[in-house]
Order: C-alpha cells, then structure tokens, then sequence
C-alpha cells in the first residue's frame, strides 16, 4: 500500500470506530472499564487490522466517567485491551466538550510526530449502577488508587454556578437550560403554545432519527404532543421541560476511536476507504456564569469555534452534509443552529446523526465520541461529502467543533482555540426595585399525592440599567402567577431575593 499523492505521512486519520449499549435486560452488569474496553476492540475490528492497533497505540485519551470515578481511565482500558502507551490523557471530571478537546489534541500530537497510533475512548454505566444499587447487588468493577495519574488532564475544572445563582437555586443543568430556554423564548417573541409547538417538534424529529440508530437507547419515534405533555411517565422537570425533552444519562454505553498517522494507518493495512480524515477541530468558551451573559439565549463561542473549525476545513456550512449538534436540550440545539444559521426544521439536513441524548442516549460527558463514531459510518458511505459535530460542557460554556472528510485536508491538521466576540452583562445581586422579567422557570417536585407540583418560581430580571437580577420566590401567589399565565416581559417591583410583585 502507498499513501495517496502529496499526503504528509504525519497526516492524522480516524481509522476505527466502536459502540456498544448495555440496554436493561442485558445479562451482566458491566461498569465503565468494560464498556470502553469493547468499545475499542469494536473499533480495531471496524479498521480491519484488528487488535494490531490497539497492542500497538502509544497513546490513550479518555473521557472521564462520572458513573464511577476513575484518576485514569486510559490506563485500565489499556490494560484490558492489551495495549502498554507511553502516554494516557483524561478529561476533567465534567464537560460533554471532552471528546472533541481529546480529539483535537491526540490528532494535533499526531499532526507533530509525538504519537502514530493512538486510542481515545470513553464510558458510562449508570443504568448498571442503578440496577445494581436497587438489587442490592455488589459490582464487579475495577479499582484503582487515586494516586494513579494520567500523564495530563485535559480542560477546564473551574465551578461553574456564580454565587447569585447558586444563592437562586440554579446548582444543575436542567434548570439553567430550561431558564435559558425561556429567555430565547422571548427574543424571539413566541407564546408559550407557539414555543412549546417549536420544541416539540425539534425533539420529535430526533426521536425519529434514533429509530435508525443501533446504539440508540430508546429508539421510539414521539409526536411532539407526548413530549411537551406532562404525565405520570413523563413528569413536568423545570418548565418548559417535561423528562422526555432533557437528556437520558441512565444508560450503559461506550464508543471508541482509534487514530492514526497515515503512514501508520498505511503500514498496518488499513483500506482506504476506512479512512476519514478530521480536516477542522476548534474549541472556545462562552462568558464562564450564564448570568454575566449578555444574551442568554445565543452562543458567540459556538459562532466563533464552527466558524475556526470550517475555516481549517476550507469550506462553509452549506458544504456539510450532516450534522450532529450537541442535543441535551432544546436551546443548546436552537443555539447551535442559530451560531450556524442553520433552520432547525430542515428534512433534507438534520440536526442530529444518533437521535441526540434523550433517545440516542446522554452518556455523561461521552456522548460526542458517539455522534463522532456514527459521522464516521456516514462519511465512508458518502466519501464525497463532509460531517460536522459539536460538543459542549457545563451551561453551554465549553465549546468544541469539528469538520470530518473522506478526502484527504488540505493542510496538516491543527487544533485552534477560538476566541468569541462576546458583551457581558453586568449583574445586581441584592439589587431591590422595578425590573422587567426577562426569562423565568418553575420547578417541580414530587407531591405527595405522586404528581408533581411547583416549588418555586425562578425569575431572571432586568433592572433600569440593564444588570441582571436573580430572584426564587417560592411564595403561593407568585408561583401562582407563574404557572397560571405568562408574565414574560412583564414590569415587576423586586422586594428581596426571594420576593417580587408583579405590577
């Protein structure tokens, strides 16, 4: 085999990709180590030369598995797969950007001569976890000191709550996206009908493109009522969010992808037409607190890192053919869509290859080596065509993008870290008198009778001055007023963190 004409043999390739999933009824209850491990052995059969790759990688990434804890992954994997690298990368403990930071920085590693063969692989088994504590049963997982360290940790650990919005309440995902959500809502002057009809539908047609996918944890097609509905099966989260509109994290899944340089791809056999080639990989971060956001409802670091990522490539966004935007809510699509200017209703260009992390399934921080894994399938299949894929951590604020091709890139791959071109917003804590409600979010918990029922109303206002104001009232009239019409945009009179009065 000979590489093809005028390719740099330091040029980095995906040869080999692999998924597994667990689902419940599976005999076994396999924890994070064996699923990356199949994963990757998944993947050396996909390159069709075997467990060669995997004995001979000198470097292993892996994403950080929040299911069960390990310092370093990579190094647990290797062993079961029989590989002894000279280097393991982990990713922080949390951020669905890891897949593509890895990525990035084991294609540049590549791209410079300091790895030929390298593994990136990552895993979750939360739904094993959950049976197995409801059972009563012991799993058999590996341990590891955590003195074990990986050679490097990869990305940003920082806290991610500034203390006016832990103060309100907001200290996990769904109920940032979900007040995010409504404050796109009001940028784009929808009702609560039109909204819920726009994300309904959004949702819908991603539960439809699981059906296609193997790996898919819950491959059912829903209409857009039956997602937006509350029932006892899909009880009412953090409005305007239901179960079945957030991301699915109990499941068992794994993916891996193995790396090369072509000239190690060429020497160990590989076909050409596995190889698919990471022509843009470019990451960026939006203003770190969602409050100190000048719009919480957009993403200049996703503008600016897509933007970067088919710059490398040397194409625009009509030049790809699919997509995968990070789906863990409805706004982190919308947003996504919006840094592109990609409609979100398009049948002919999806926005998802896997049906997205309610129904393909929301791995912890892995779920982009899975939509990765799956571009890949698509791109041999359609070798004149491009893929693009994003991943994003925390709220919305760590970024990464990437361009994928059969063809070979035009240049040596290189890593960019974008810079976003972004107005922060200045904010009040304690701040009291006359605002305007800029975004709000009511959630719920379980009532006694075994419905749910509002605990408060979470309330993003804007003063004259235009800084930002959390308040959680949790006070019957105020949520009563929340809950029973729509008081977006409407004048209130801030008393305390806890207490306003609509005017």
């Amino acid at each position: 085999m000979m590489l093809p004409a005028g390719m740099d043999p330091r040029t980095p390739v995906l040869v080999g990709v692999g998924q597994v999933v667990h689902r419940s009824g599976d005999p076994g209850l396999p924890g994070p180590v064996e699923l990356a491990a199949e994963s990757l052995r998944r993947a050396g059969a996909d390159s069709g030369a075997g467990a060669r790759l995997l004995r001979d990688a000198d470097l292993i990434a892996a994403v950080a598995p929040v299911s069960r804890p390990y310092s370093d992954l990579g190094a647990l994997v290797a062993a079961e797969v029989g590989a002894n690298p000279k280097r393991t990368l982990q990713s922080v403990r949390f951020g669905g950007d890891a897949p593509q930071r890895l990525l990035n920085l084991v294609a540049r590693s590549i791209a410079e001569g300091r790895s030929e063969i390298a593994l990136i692989t990552g895993a979750e088994a939360v739904a094993s976890w959950n049976a197995a504590s409801r059972g009563g049963i012991a799993v058999d997982w590996p341990e590891q000191p955590e003195t074990v360290l990986p050679t490097e940790v990869i990305g940003s650990d920082r806290g991610p709550n500034s203390e006016m919005e832990t103060a309100a309440g907001l200290w996990g995902p769904v109920y940032f996206y979900a007040l995010m959500e409504t404050a796109l809502r009001a940028r784009l002057g929808l009702s609560e009908a039109e909204h819920l009809d726009r994300i309904g539908g959004l949702w819908s047609r991603l539960s439809e493109l699981a059906v296609g996918n193997p790996y898919a944890w819950m491959p059912t097609p829903r209409s857009a009522a039956d997602l937006v509905t509350p029932t006892p099966a899909n009880r009412a989260v953090s409005s305007p969010y239901t179960k079945l509109l957030v991301a699915n994290l109990t499941v068992d899944q794994g993916a891996g992808l193995i790396v090369c340089s072509a000239a190690a791809a060429d020497a160990a056999g590989v076909p050409k037409d596995r190889w698919i080639f990471p022509h843009g990989g470019a990451t960026a971060t939006d203003e770190w607190f969602v409050t100190e956001r000048a719009d919480m409802g957009a993403s200049p670091a996703i503008a600016a890192a897509g933007s970067a990522a088919l710059a490398e490539a040397g194409i625009g966004i009509d030049d790809v053919a699919h997509l995968d935007l990070y789906s863990c809510f409805p706004i982190a699509v919308q947003v996504a869509a919006e840094a592109f200017g990609l409609p979100i209703d398009d049948p002919g260009r999806p926005l998802s290859v896997t049906g997205g992390l309610t129904f393909a399934g929301g791995p912890g921080n892995n779920y982009a080596l899975h939509s990765i894994a799956t571009m890949v399938g698509l791109l041999r299949a359609e070798p004149e065509t491009y893929g693009l894929t994003t991943a994003l951590g925390w709220y919305i604020t760590k970024h990464g993008v990437g361009v994928f091709g059969a063809r070979p890139p035009r240049s040596l791959f290189r890593a960019v870290e974008a810079e976003p071109v972004a107005a922060r917003r200045e904010i009040a804590p304690g701040y009291t008198g006359p605002a305007t409600v800029e975004a709000y979010t009511v959630p719920y918990r379980k009532a006694r009778d075994g419905g749910d029922e509002p605990e408060a109303v979470v309330i993003s206002a804007l003063n004259a001055d235009g800084a930002r104001i959390l308040v959680r009232a949790s006070d019957a009239d105020t949520i009563a007023a929340f809950t029973g019409g729509d008081p977006l945009g409407a004048p209130v009179e801030i008393a305390a963190a806890d207490k306003l009065t609509l005017l």
